[in-house]
């Protein structure tokens, strides 16, 4: 089983993180509004960036630490990612 970090951007353009073991699933239930209390407020919200760990553990640690960058620092993580190199 795998487990996901992502990052959401959210209609008002703010982020949010979390991390999950199902994420369609969990996309979806943002969505519809019952995933987060943040989140229900600032719907739609749309997925940005992952990032796949084989524990919950490893996840768990991984979205503290995203948790803790500033907005700046997301924003690199999320364009650095997404960047294709040729």
């Amino acid at each position: 089983m795998s487990f996901f970090v992502y990052i959401l951007e959210c209609r008002d353009f703010s982020f949010y993180c979390g991390q999950t073991n199902d994420l369609e699933k969990r996309l979806e239930l943002h969505n519809k509004g019952v995933a987060s209390k943040y989140t229900s407020r600032k719907r739609p919200v749309r997925l940005i960036y992952t990032e796949e760990y084989n524990t919950r553990s490893e996840a768990m640690k991984r979205e503290y630490q995203i948790k803790q960058l500033t907005r700046k620092e997301k924003e690199e993580l999320v364009y650095y990612k997404n960047k294709k190199i040729i």
